[in-house]
């Protein structure tokens, strides 16, 4: 559900709003809201939180830019998701307006039911889109300052180590065996920052066990702790794979690899949710059984696209994935055909395989599977092209080299 204040002192205006926009917007139901005064407006944006307000220009207390100013001085830790609308085509208001925070502006008169929903719905768009970022880069900043304390107590360890080395010659063996581990631990605090995060969710898990909540609201809040935890777990995880992939790609020796078997051994992997989705997984390799490739290169492959055509299913059908292998001018290629719910390559196709991108915000994930699928194919000398229609499926044909 959206909520969508209508800040406007014309009635007739705001009926022609609400006329437009209808009862939803793309999948979601929409409430309004009114307020006749930039006073109203203030106050119902401070409390609603809206997550989109239609704001008039031309209140009769107070202008637009007056009003804008006075909900982002209230509004300090949360984006806002404003459009303004304008009597005018006036360039100059308009700059102060985006200036000023809004997220874009419509001149009265001069849009119609298509270009205002078009319009709000980017605008809301946009604005989820920056709170996320708030959000990763709160996350990412905490992750850092972990780091930045974890290197600086390395740090102090090894300058007492070496003066203590320089001390005591007997032992300095020893303390040289003791810096090799501490310089092998620098690489190892970027990935062990899973243990205590892992460490927080058996604390809260116990914690949710033993306790006991009078308030209803406290299960939502804990519902909400354990999803955060769970993500914060999840991205953790994939970078430390990222990163152990990266570092270890080049050693894995290519060799003849049996298709159908990288194939069951994935399959195997993702049983739980193969079942728990009712998924088909059909291989087509008539013509091509063998490749020769680093196996576990091309089982990481193979496993990620097929547990993202899992993951990214269309809520209407069980997901039916294909796999094909063939050749193309003497150089294997795999593909992987899903049926799930597509995405706009128009729109969203040069940042695919960029990290931490995600194109579905409603599933739960991370951005990093495609970033590593990626980086392993072109680290074998391969590419990877991608079909995909919204709605439909996606096919991602991967060279292999």
């Amino acid at each position: 559900m959206k909520k969508i204040l209508l800040a406007d002192d014309n009635v007739t205006d705001r009926v022609l709003y609400r006329r437009f926009l209808g009862n939803q917007l793309g999948h979601e139901s929409l409430e309004f809201f009114e307020a006749t005064s930039g006073e109203d407006a203030v106050a119902l944006y401070e409390q609603l939180q809206p997550d989109c307000m239609l704001l008039d220009y031309n209140l009769q207390d107070m202008d637009g830019l007056a009003v804008l100013e006075e909900c982002r001085r209230r509004t300090t830790n949360r984006v806002m998701c404003v459009v303004m609308i304008t009597g005018s085509g006036n360039e100059q208001l308009v700059v102060q307006a985006l200036n000023g925070g809004a997220a874009d502006y419509l001149v009265k008169g001069q849009f119609d039911r298509d270009s205002l929903n078009k319009t709000v719905r980017h605008a809301i768009e946009k604005t989820e889109w920056q709170q996320y970022q708030t959000r990763y880069h709160g996350e990412l900043q905490s992750i850092n300052q972990q780091l930045r304390d974890s290197l600086a107590e390395l740090t102090d360890t090894r300058q007492q180590l070496q003066i203590r080395n320089q001390e005591l010659a007997a032992i300095n063996q020893a303390l040289a065996r003791t810096n090799a581990d501490l310089d092998n631990f620098v690489y190892a605090a970027s990935h062990d920052l899973r243990q205590p995060v892992h460490n927080l969710q058996g604390l809260f898990d116990e914690l949710r066990r033993a306790a006991v909540f009078p308030d209803p609201e406290d299960a939502q809040v804990l519902r909400m702790v354990d999803v955060s935890l769970q993500a914060l777990a999840t991205t953790i995880t994939d970078l430390a794979t990222v990163v152990q992939e990266q570092r270890s790609s080049g050693t894995h020796a290519v060799e003849q690899v049996a298709v159908p078997e990288v194939v069951e051994d994935v399959c195997s992997s993702l049983r739980p949710q193969i079942r728990s989705t009712n998924a088909q997984i059909h291989l087509h390799a008539e013509s091509l059984r063998e490749v020769a490739y680093a196996r576990a290169n091309l089982r990481t492959i193979l496993l990620n696209l097929v547990s993202n055509a899992l993951k990214y299913r269309h809520p209407a059908r069980s997901p039916e994935v294909t796999i094909h292998c063939y050749q193309v001018a003497g150089k294997p290629v795999v593909e992987v055909q899903d049926n799930g719910l597509g995405l706009n390559l128009h729109r969203h196709g040069p940042e695919l395989f960029q990290l931490f991108r995600r194109f579905h915000p409603g599933i739960e994930g991370t951005g990093v599977g495609l970033f590593l699928v990626n980086r392993l194919v072109e680290a074998a000398g391969g590419r990877i092209e991608v079909e995909s229609q919204e709605g439909v499926g996606t096919l991602f044909r991967v060279h292999l080299g």
